[in-house]
């Protein structure tokens, strides 16, 4: 077990109940050294926002904000209002509301910034029950020098976007991933 999960709920019956936003999460720290590890160790900011804090159990980071909600990076209530709860009108909605916003996030990018978006799993809102479905995760990858677009393919593990990251900030380490990062020009 790397991770507990205390999710607080409200409501008076069975079927009713509703998750609040006080989730705790109770980490064990990572067995092996981190992309954040290597940031902060490198004197860099290593800055967690949402759960990252828990996930990683305050390790390797310079700073955090445990926000909660749609408006920070996590996008938790895709996850788990609609998701996990299986809204797909609600999923549909979540999902726009990013793709309003992803110009403005593009605007806010410098010359060196490397945009990444994925999930940690899947859940698909029109699946039967409430656990992690099984469908691949995207991986949409951008930066202001891209001269055009590139298949990344199936990759082998969730750790080659830790070695991408790690190579673009000039970083030794690919904690035995491979980078894609050549793939983004």
């Amino acid at each position: 077990v790397g991770r507990v999960i205390a999710r607080p709920f409200v409501g008076e019956k069975a079927g009713a109940f509703q998750r609040t936003s006080g989730r705790r999460d109770f980490s064990v720290e990572p067995f092996s050294r981190t992309l954040l590890d290597a940031v902060k160790d490198a004197g860099m900011e290593s800055y967690g926002v949402g759960k990252i804090e828990d996930i990683f159990a305050l390790r390797g980071l310079t700073d955090s904000n445990h926000a909660a909600g749609n408006p920070f990076t996590n996008l938790v209530d895709t996850d788990m209002l609609y998701g996990h709860r299986r809204d797909p009108q609600g999923f549909a909605n979540a999902l726009a509301y990013f793709d309003s916003k992803l110009p403005e996030i593009i605007d806010l990018l410098g010359d060196e910034d490397l945009l990444v978006i994925t999930a940690d799993h899947g859940c698909d809102p029109t699946f039967k029950g409430t656990d992690h479905t099984r469908e691949h995760i995207p991986l949409l990858v951008y930066h202001k020098g891209m001269k055009g677009l590139t298949d990344l393919g199936v990759r082998k593990t969730y750790a080659d976007i830790g070695a991408t990251c790690a190579e673009w900030l000039g970083l030794p380490d690919r904690f035995g991933a491979t980078s894609f990062a050549d793939k983004l020009k």
